[in-house]
């Protein structure tokens, strides 16, 4: 019984302890462009490819249209991964999944992650919001 008890007290402060976590996350507002033709940023030629700027996940989908979302779980705050073949992103910490918009579509994340604009001109990649 003692056992059951005490495991139970660890579980919810463990949780809370992510809870407390979450909510000190906010996605930073950006206004920022790629240069194409910069080989730090090749990873955004292929679709499929993404790459990490400015607190920012900026991801080229299997149709080839640019997205970019906060980078940041909303949950604890570790780094999403862009998972191209669902086209979605997930959080390899505790499991949260996003749409390629940011919605939450599978928890531990309480909110969503902030979506930014995309807008392509040339080799030119410019992210705001």
């Amino acid at each position: 019984m003692f056992g059951i008890s005490a495991a139970a007290i660890t579980l919810a402060h463990c949780m809370e302890g992510c809870k407390k976590q979450g909510s000190n996350i906010t996605a930073p507002s950006v206004n920022f462009t790629l240069n194409l033709s910069d080989p730090a940023n090749a990873a955004l030629k292929n679709n499929g490819g993404y790459l990490y700027s400015n607190g920012v996940i900026v991801a080229r989908t299997m149709t080839g249209a640019y997205i970019a979302v906060s980078q940041a779980c909303t949950h604890a705050g570790v780094t999403v991964q862009y998972e191209s073949a669902q086209n979605d992103f997930y959080c390899p910490a505790h499991g949260s999944s996003f749409s390629a918009s940011g919605s939450v579509t599978g928890g531990p994340a309480p909110s969503p992650l902030k979506s930014y604009s995309t807008s392509l001109s040339g080799t030119s990649l410019h992210v705001s919001g």
